[in-house]
């Protein structure tokens, strides 16, 4: 008999233990009683009868799956290498867990193929540039698909993103080409737009220097004539009469070179010049007698 207890015992212990089930935050449990819905199993501990219940987990965080590379022909005849990435995550309410296990077989793989079939529809009626260019718009035409079609398996979209649109590699070295020679025109006109903005300055600093040398003559030749203006407005002011005395002294000094007699009046001024050169009182006139 107690051999019988002990193994009742043993039994129970492994039946209670073999439906101990934990649900982590980041997941739900979905209880089958005998191959039906029986209930939703939230985060903590849960127990589940052996042999008639199963409890199947469900992912609810953000998930990110690869639609795959794939060969697209482009509206210009190109095949292009297009590749994207789908972010989306499972609801964590009791429909949309029980809708992305029994609305959908294996939703991962269908929203791959979803994903690969959307590219295919949208890439195919643009050019190989045009889909360079639109990166956004495709986005958002993927985007808008998959979340209308993924409405019903539980499953919100949360972000899609074109990974990579290549052209095949004969236009790829075309296109590089394009660019390098694109690059290289835009450095030589920078280059010469440096050279040019070079002699322009210098041309400018030439020009300075030449506008400083002329004003410096310039100056310099209104200086000389303020200075000419200034002798000759003295020489108006001052020798005017001193300078025929000058020339009678000339005529004079010529005549005694030759011995000639010249008869000087005795009121001249030129006899007064001449006393004054040999220290002698000069004579007074006789208009100064007759007054006395």
């Amino acid at each position: 008999m107690e051999m019988n207890y002990l193994l009742l015992i043993v039994v129970g212990v492994i039946l209670f233990f073999s439906g101990v089930r934990i649900v982590r935050p980041t997941s739900r449990g979905l209880i089958e009683r005998l191959g039906k819905y029986h209930k939703l199993a939230n985060p903590g501990f849960h127990w589940i009868i052996p042999f008639i219940d199963k409890m199947y987990m469900v992912n609810i965080t953000e998930q990110m799956i690869d639609a795959q590379p794939q060969e697209i022909i482009t509206n210009d005849n190109l095949n292009a290498s297009v590749d994207a990435q789908v972010y989306f995550r499972v609801k964590s309410d009791e429909e949309s867990v029980k809708n992305s296990l029994y609305d959908v077989n294996n939703y991962q793989y269908q929203i791959v193929n979803l994903a690969r079939t959307t590219l295919r529809n949208i890439i195919g009626t643009l050019t190989l540039k045009s889909a360079n260019s639109e990166r956004g718009k495709i986005n958002a035409e993927l985007y808008k698909t998959l979340h209308q079609e993924t409405k019903g398996w539980g499953v919100e979209i949360i972000r899609t993103e074109l990974k990579q649109i290549d052209p095949p590699r004969d236009v790829q070295e075309t296109m590089n080409k394009v660019v390098k020679a694109e690059n290289e025109k835009i450095a030589a006109i920078d280059s010469a737009t440096a050279a040019e903005t070079v002699a322009d300055g210098v041309k400018r600093a030439k020009i300075k220097e030449a506008e400083g040398f002329k004003r410096a003559k310039i100056l310099h030749a209104e200086g000389e004539a303020e200075a000419i203006k200034l002798v000759n407005e003295a020489a108006e002011k001052y020798f005017v009469g001193n300078a025929q005395v000058l020339r009678k002294l000339e005529a004079l000094e010529n005549s005694l070179q030759s011995n000639s007699k010249i008869v000087v009046p005795t009121g001249s001024d030129l006899v007064n010049v001449m006393s004054e050169m040999a220290g002698i009182t000069p004579f007074p006139s006789k208009k100064k007698k007759e007054n006395m």
